[in-house]
């Protein structure tokens, strides 16, 4: 078995309030969550309505399936046009 923890922090150019900061990340949350089936949340920058950090965790059971879901996960951050993906940090145990 094979846990990974990323930490990403992100830059939101069009935020312009908590409010609209809030609603992004739930949607991107939800679209993660729903998608690669991993645990997350909001880490860093929580009254900075242009910053982000959030921290995830999944689980596989062999090394080539968690490259494979690494790969799709920053493939579908680097799409995402609401946010600039400025830091990603990956820890394997």
């Amino acid at each position: 078995m094979i846990v990974a923890r990323l930490k990403f922090q992100f830059h939101l150019p069009d935020c312009n309030s908590l409010k609209e900061k809030r609603y992004l990340l739930n949607s991107l949350k939800d679209r993660l969550r729903n998608r690669f089936n991993v645990a997350l949340c909001e880490t860093g920058y929580q009254d900075n309505w242009r910053r982000s950090e959030i921290g995830l965790v999944t689980i596989t059971g062999t090394r080539r399936g968690m490259d494979k879901t690494m790969q799709s996960l920053m493939s579908f951050l680097e799409r995402e046009h609401r946010v600039v993906l400025m830091e990603c940090e990956k820890e394997f145990y």
